[in-house]
């Protein structure tokens, strides 16, 4: 355990979390209860958090506690926050193993004494909870939850990490092994899901589910019940056979369908499920404490804390940004199109900003399929509990449709979803500009067309910016922030201040062709497919970079964002950049046959090629082999990012790897990209140096 001079001297910078104990009378308890209450000084906005000179706060609070005799300890948090767990901010300070050991030794070693406690120990988990505050709460015998908790997680595995301070032992023994699996393993690699309150009760994770209101005294007089014997807690029979074998095997196919083997915080996790079998805790917690020392000494997981601060603070501060004061207000907004995805984003808008929303397209028919789509979504929600009948009929009426462009007169934000065609989109701006006031904001879903270009013809060029959502609108978080040549700082603060009000983390983007993500994915995909093209097996290519852990493999992300639109975004990179963005004859005959996809599927779930689509194939007769491959897609992505770099497409490097996560879903562990091609030398062999600093996304040296 830290001394307190050497806790300090650890992570110096710590946002410390003081535990605090008092003693409560109760009613019907002989001895007070000792409540420890944790509480790092700021407000909500700041979850409480455990470093080194957190834990040492801890253990001294309960020693307080027990020099009380008190009849039980509790312990909660301040105002909204229970705990989220290990500052991973101090984690970066890290350099050596020692350090890291001591670390997770010390979580362990205050923790437990919750649990082996010789009075009764209690969780008012009051709050967030995730991380380490989940383990806090699973080490002590009793727990209760407020019903409004709005955070409860264990994500450790999201970020190429694992539960290390109790959790993949604690958990499985509480609740078993399977419903474990599903948040430890499951929940944390579906992008992080939560837990609702209801649904940790469900699972045995808490043992009594309390009303926010009075959530502290309702939890004491729980605990007085629990004290008396006029509660009994019944734990769960753990089937440590068949069924822990079955649970193990689960985790197993989600590391490897999700992962695909490359985040070594995820495979140390399903060694330790595996020994939580044995219920022993002394040796689960000296295995969780060796596996936590290792894998806070890999690069990976540091990537993944760079990810998490890319994603937590860059995202939330985007760079060059314009100043938020300079922002218009949005009090009504305009939609050109009525397909898919205009209509995704109607129904985005009329939830997040609570607005007009006026959706238009050639003729009726279009019109009223669009607007049908958000009410029938509308109710959708509304049946699943998320809207009550009156939010829904209100968003409802917010949503409408028209012919006639004059009805985005009084829009002050209008957005053009159409063909991606130049022509169009220049005839669709110049329609809408004769009918909106000067400052309305004309934005664009291009995901590959140049903006500047698309508003040389209006007569107020500065209020064109483009809005590129990904698909689906709902669910993805990213949106790229386009300036064009002659965007104004007023449009461009418009366009942000939507954006996070649209709950989306908003990157901005020179105007260059493709923008960010699809730029760097067609990159990826061209040369995947120069290398079928020249004779490599689709079998070959495909699997050849299955173990970067990307979401899906090349010739499925071919299938889901769609062969024509993949080789309209080739043809206007081939344009921009013909040296580097071939156009590959065999695609255009692919897309000329109607073909959607490479892989067909059988009944049993087996691939392989569709006869169709090897038939209509030119294949060359110089095969590459897997590596290789490999070596030329990454080879391709790392050029290709150092030439949007020079060309100034974004800020930082920074940039880059926070759209691959959040747009393309690129993993946390590789942290986006670059760390990932500098870890692999990739980016000094193609560029002669890396593209960050040593420590930056890596274990100091």
């Amino acid at each position: 355990m830290f001394t307190k001079d050497e806790a300090a001297a650890a992570f110096p910078d710590e946002v410390v979390t003081r535990a605090v104990t008092r003693l409560v009378r109760v009613p019907g308890v002989a001895q007070p209860v000792a409540l420890i209450t944790l509480d790092n000084g700021h407000d909500h906005t700041r979850p409480s958090t455990f470093g080194p000179q957190s834990l040492v706060s801890l253990n001294e609070a309960l020693d307080v506690a027990f020099a009380a005799e008190p009849s039980a300890i509790a312990v909660t948090g301040k105002p909204f926050i229970f705990a989220v767990g290990a500052d991973l901010s101090g984690v970066e300070q890290v350099a050596q193993r020692e350090l890291a050991h001591r670390i997770a030794e010390a979580g362990h070693t205050v923790f437990k004494r919750f649990t082996d406690s010789p009075v009764p120990t209690f969780a008012f988990v009051n709050g967030a909870v995730m991380g380490g505050g989940v383990e806090l709460a699973l080490s002590c015998h009793y727990r209760t939850l407020s019903d409004n908790t709005a955070a409860i997680a264990l994500p450790e595995v999201f970020l190429g990490l694992f539960p290390g301070w109790g959790g993949t032992q604690l958990l499985p023994n509480l609740i078993g092994p399977d419903a474990a699996v599903t948040v430890i393993f499951e929940n944390a690699l579906s992008q992080n899901r939560m837990l609702k309150p209801k649904q940790a009760f469900e699972l045995g994770m808490v043992d009594a589910l309390l009303g926010s209101a009075d959530f502290i005294e309702e939890s004491l007089r729980w605990a007085a019940d629990v004290l008396a014997g006029a509660v009994t807690v019944e734990r769960r029979e753990i089937d440590r056979g068949a069924g822990w074998d079955a649970a193990v095997a689960r985790a197993r196919q989600i590391v490897q369908d999700k992962t695909k083997g490359a985040s070594p915080g995820a495979l140390r996790a399903l060694e330790l499920l595996e020994l939580a079998r044995e219920n022993d805790l002394d040796r689960g917690y000296a295995a969780e404490t060796e596996a936590l020392a290792d894998v806070l000494m890999t690069d990976e997981l540091r990537a993944g804390l760079y990810s998490f601060n890319l994603v937590q603070k860059r995202a939330k501060r985007p760079a060059g940004a314009p100043d938020k004061g300079l922002a218009r207000p949005v009090t009504k907004v305009g939609i050109v199109g009525a397909g898919l995805m205009a209509s995704q984003m109607a129904l985005l808008f009329a939830r997040q900003l609570k607005v007009p929303v006026v959706l238009t397209d050639i003729d009726q028919a279009r019109v009223d399929k669009g607007v049908s789509y958000v009410h029938a979504e509308i109710d959708k929600l509304a049946a699943k509990g998320r809207l009550s009948a009156d939010g829904a009929n209100r968003l409802k009426a917010l949503v409408g449709g028209s012919l006639d462009k004059a009805a985005f007169a009084d829009a002050d934000f209008v957005i053009e979803a159409v063909f991606e065609e130049m022509k169009v989109k220049q005839q669709v701006f110049a329609e809408v500009e004769a009918h909106v006031s000067e400052t309305c904001v004309l934005a664009t879903n291009t995901s590959s067309l140049s903006i500047t270009e698309m508003a040389f013809r209006l007569k107020h060029p500065e209020r064109v910016v483009g809005f590129h959502f990904f698909n689906p609108v709902a669910v993805m978080p990213l949106l790229e922030i386009v300036r064009a040549e002659r965007t104004d700082d007023a449009t461009l603060a418009t366009a942000f201040s939507v954006g996070k009000s649209l709950k989306k983390s908003c990157v901005l983007v020179k105007d260059a062709p493709a923008f960010v993500v699809n730029r760097l994915l067609t990159r990826f995909m061209g040369e995947i497919i120069r290398a079928v093209d020249e004779g490599t097996p689709f079998e070959v290519a495909d699997k050849a970079t299955e173990d970067l852990g990307l979401p899906m493999s090349p010739l499925v992300l071919l299938q889901l964002v769609g062969p024509a639109v993949a080789l309209h975004v080739a043809e206007t990179m081939h344009r921009a950049f013909p040296d580097r963005f071939p156009v590959s004859d065999n695609m255009k005959r692919f897309v000329e046959a109607g073909k959607t996809a490479v892989w067909t599927w059988d009944a049993a779930g087996n691939q392989t090629v569709d006869p169709e689509v090897a038939a209509l194939w030119q294949f060359g007769d110089t095969p590459l082999s897997s590596d290789e491959v490999r070596q030329r897609a990454l080879e391709g992505v790392a050029e290709e990012i150092r030439i949007m770099l020079d060309e100034g497409v974004v800020a930082e490097a920074q940039d880059i790897d926070l759209c691959m996560i959040l747009g393309a879903g690129w993993p946390f562990w590789m942290g986006g990209a670059t760390p990932f091609l500098d870890r692999e030398g990739i980016a000094e062999k193609v560029n002669g140096k890396p593209f960050l600093a040593p420590g930056v996304a890596s274990v100091p040296a």
